[in-house]
């Protein structure tokens, strides 16, 4: 295998979602400037569940008119528009436009659509793209998909956003017109510090990203180098013959299989699973993205502000990193087993299912008071993402193996999983408020007295790569 080819896949697998994950992590330095305020990311939900109009395109063009659309065409226009409206809101962001006289941020608004019908349709055209390499290489992709949430993060991080500190407001309350007595209250507020570097140019740096990951896809389609990477099995009507060796690996190990009738085969891809495990895949597949890119991290904040700000900021940091390890893990280990998959979908759920219990208990969770209840959360959130991101890189593995059609179904059922949980969320966070959360800045307060507030207001979830991308949210944390 190349190095340079692994390099490139990474870059190339990098510029999928950087740009909405990007916008996601500077929201805290946007909205105090713009007239929607906090009500920007429930927008932006709404505007990256639209985009999916482009891989809703993708996929009928490629089910109705097979061959009509030039893939390596659409990737250079999309990864083209990305750049261009990553770089037009480094200078527009701000700007406004009176309509039905309220202002309006209609330029961030229409490029952060572009930018979601980019990253959306991603998922229906870089995947299948990854068919014309060797299969080490797709892993490789997947680790540029989660570095596409990590690497904005980190320069976040170093840009200072959403830092704050309290200031002490200090009021004297006179009872009497006659008496001298008075009590004085005290009123936390929460002030941001002002960033290293500015929000223009944190657009700026996604723009670069979108730039490498054009020039990643010049040389994987024209370096003298990768051409000698591509597989030496020919295309039969979009699917690549799988080799003797993969089909005898299929043969010998069915025994892995959970559920394979006798003598029944689909149509799909290469034949090689029936129906019923074909249905099995992609309903495993649709489940892990719902609750990785929209459910639990819509609830990320609820689930672990109560714990303290360590807690909160260490789980949303190693779920942040968990991506990227469970693709690295998966490169030198790509267990194809179906078992294996049902099981860590069990495994991964059920860290889930602690996660969102422990946010409809907010803010009063279990073992809110105790140094266990911070490990065991943080854990719950490592277990989660590294479970269910190795699920969908085997995933990706087999269906890579049963052709560039299965390929796009992959990304279509991707996109879906997260419409779903998007549609299943959004109501019940921004619409019903059904999660609460201490009321008022409680920086300054013990746990202990956290639980003794009475419940009320809303905090947003914080989300790791690609799940800001899908997720809705109320309110800046106070904690």
């Amino acid at each position: 295998m190349s190095l340079l080819t692994h390099v490139l896949a990474c870059l190339f697998g990098m510029g999928s979602w950087v740009s909405i994950n990007g916008l996601w992590v500077e929201l805290p330095l946007i909205v105090p400037q713009i007239p929607e305020g906090w009500y920007l990311p429930s927008y932006l939900s709404v505007l990256i569940q639209m985009a999916n109009v482009g891989p809703l395109f993708v996929t009928l063009m490629h089910r109705f008119r097979p061959g009509a659309l030039n893939e390596t065409a659409v990737i250079y226009v999309i990864i083209g528009l990305g750049t261009v409206a990553s770089f037009l809101l480094g200078f527009f962001w701000k700007e406004t436009v009176v309509v039905a006289g309220v202002p309006r941020s209609v330029a961030l608004l229409v490029l952060t659509f572009f930018l979601s019908t980019v990253d959306c349709t991603s998922s229906v055209t870089f995947l299948p793209f990854m068919m014309r390499l060797k299969p080490q290489y797709l892993t490789t992709y997947y680790i540029g998909e989660g570095v596409s949430g990590l690497l904005p993060a980190l320069v976040a991080l170093i840009q200072g956003v959403g830092v704050l500190h309290c200031i002490n407001n200090t009021e004297t309350l006179n009872h009497t017109l006659i008496s001298s007595n008075s009590s004085v209250t005290f009123d936390l507020q929460a002030q941001y510090q002002p960033a290293n570097f500015s929000a223009e140019v944190f657009f700026f740096f996604l723009s670069a990203m979108m730039l490498v990951c054009l020039v990643a896809f010049l040389l994987l389609n024209y370096h003298p180098s990768v051409a000698r990477e591509l597989p030496k099995g020919r295309y039969t009507n979009g699917v690549i013959e799988k080799s003797q060796k993969n089909r005898k690996w299929a043969e010998q190990n069915s025994m892995l299989d959970p559920i394979r009738p006798a003598n029944l085969r689909s149509s799909f891809g290469t034949g090689t699973y029936s129906w019923m495990q074909v249905f099995y895949i992609f309903a495993i597949l649709a489940w892990a993205n719902a609750l990785t890119n929209v459910v639990l991290p819509s609830v990320q904040s609820y689930s672990c502000m109560p714990y303290g700000n360590n807690a909160y900021h260490l789980s949303a940091t190693m779920a942040a990193v968990s991506n990227p390890l469970a693709c690295f893990i998966a490169m030198f280990f790509p267990i194809r087993s179906l078992l294996l998959m049902g099981a860590l979908t069990v495994i991964g759920s059920g860290a889930g299912a602690y996660i969102m219990g422990m946010a409809v208990l907010s803010p009063c969770p279990l073992l809110v008071n105790e140094t266990s209840g911070d490990v065991i959360i943080v854990l719950s959130w490592i277990l989660f993402v590294l479970a269910l991101s190795y699920v969908k890189v085997i995933i990706g593995v087999i269906l890579r193996d049963e052709g560039h059609s299965a390929l796009v179904w992959c990304g279509a059922v991707v996109q879906l999983g997260s419409l779903l949980g998007a549609v299943t969320m959004f109501p019940v966070v921004s619409v019903y408020s059904y999660f609460s959360s201490g009321s008022g800045p409680s920086l300054s307060l013990h746990k202990d007295e956290k639980c003794a507030r009475v419940k009320g207001g809303n905090t947003p979830g914080a989300a790791s790569p690609r799940n800001r991308a899908n997720k809705a949210e109320g309110g800046i944390p106070f904690d």
